[in-house]
């Protein structure tokens, strides 16, 4: 699993957007026994947060120490530095597995075998994320160039299955018919420029040519960002959920 999220986690925290909680209510009527769930790949835990109101303890691990240290703390929560795909869970232990927006940097193999070994029988596991932003038909084009042809070159190849949204990775669970959800907020041109500066393609853009591309792009969001301090910004949700059955995996 790449780790490209460890450098400004408080940033990442900060701008990331959170998922409605419309998509939790519907996550709870799939799980009966909610007494462990594991939010893999937490990040700064914006979903464990979620589930705790839930669950009776939620395990949230990320092989990121910073990310882990700017996440939120809870006594429900218990957060530890691990792979996805090798942990130190016990066998059967997880009643949820959930991730959100990191699914695509794992191995999927090894993963998936770990959990096969976690996961209760017939558990429910989730591979969460979000799509991209839409706000308005200028400003999502000027946004649509810089992501395709400013900093295209600069994605890692796994950014391929959040494009596909979702559909395209390996899913051997009993998968379940899931309703559409659409993430509404209402963000300011500095979070949106902030939440730009946390992609990974410009950390990558960075990094190899010295500059940030994202100073060019706010000074023309400026001019069509208009009189509004706030936008609605919209975000498509990626979401594939199934039961885990040992016998098919």
């Amino acid at each position: 699993m790449k780790d490209n999220f460890s450098s400004q986690s408080d940033q990442y925290a900060k701008y990331r957007p959170k998922y409605p909680a419309e998509l939790f209510e519907y996550l709870n009527t799939l799980v009966i026994n909610k007494e462990k769930a594991w939010d893999c790949g937490t990040g700064n835990g914006q979903v464990a947060q979620e589930l705790v109101t839930s669950y009776t303890t939620v395990y949230a691990t990320d092989i990121s120490q910073s990310q882990i240290d700017n996440a939120w703390p809870s006594k429900q929560i218990i957060y530890s530095v691990q792979p996805a795909e090798k942990t130190n869970f016990k066998d059967n232990l997880f009643d949820l597995i959930i991730v959100a927006q990191a699914i695509h940097w794992f191995d999927f193999e090894r993963f998936y075998a770990e959990v096969q070994r976690t996961a209760k029988e017939k558990a429910v596991f989730v591979a969460l994320g979000y799509g991209r932003i839409t706000i308005s038909e200028e400003i999502d084009a000027l946004i649509s160039h810089f992501y395709t042809d400013v900093i295209g070159e600069y994605w890692d190849n796994e950014r391929k299955y959040i494009d596909e949204n979702y559909k395209t990775i390996p899913f051997p669970f009993d998968e379940i018919a899931t309703p559409h959800f659409t993430n509404t907020q209402h963000w300011s041109l500095e979070h949106l420029i902030g939440y730009l500066n946390t992609w990974s393609a410009v950390k990558h853009y960075m990094k190899q040519n010295q500059v940030n591309p994202i100073l060019e792009l706010e000074t023309k969001l400026e001019k069509i960002w208009g009189t509004e301090k706030m936008r609605k910004v919209h975000f498509p949700i990626l979401l594939r959920v199934g039961y885990v059955n040992q016998k098919s995996l």
